[in-house]
């Protein structure tokens, strides 16, 4: 429904580019899943119907890896931002895709442990 799908231009344009050079190539719809299992629905749906599918966190990347660039469905990860587990043991933490760096710091305040920038893997 509405809250969780738009077509409209503004927002197909912020989720059409990122922090590089390459100019905005906005994808034809905006989806905010918010489990794993309306991700698996709408990715089956993507796959059959042969749509694009392009994700979307905060933006700030520097590869135009969000430009959709033969448009396609945008599905925008960051309402799927729960933190699951985290073990101090193992300094190992389960989040959701839509957890930032700053949320996951706030999280581990008071663990010792912090999550650095330009980690590998990220």
């Amino acid at each position: 429904g509405a809250p969780n799908v738009s077509t409209a231009t503004a927002v197909r344009e912020q989720h059409g580019h990122d922090e590089s050079m390459h100019p905005c190539a906005p994808p034809d719809v905006v989806v905010w899943p918010q489990a794993v299992g309306q991700v698996q629905e709408l990715a089956a749906l993507c796959h059959r119907c042969r749509v694009p599918m392009v994700p979307f966190g905060t933006g700030t990347g520097l590869e135009g890896g969000v430009n959709a660039v033969q448009g396609g469905v945008c599905f925008d990860l960051s309402r799927m931002d729960a933190i699951a587990e985290l073990s101090l043991e193992d300094f190992s933490v389960t989040v959701e895709p839509g957890v930032t760096r700053k949320a996951l710091n706030k999280h581990l305040r008071g663990t010792g442990l912090w999550f650095p920038v330009g980690t590998a893997g990220m």
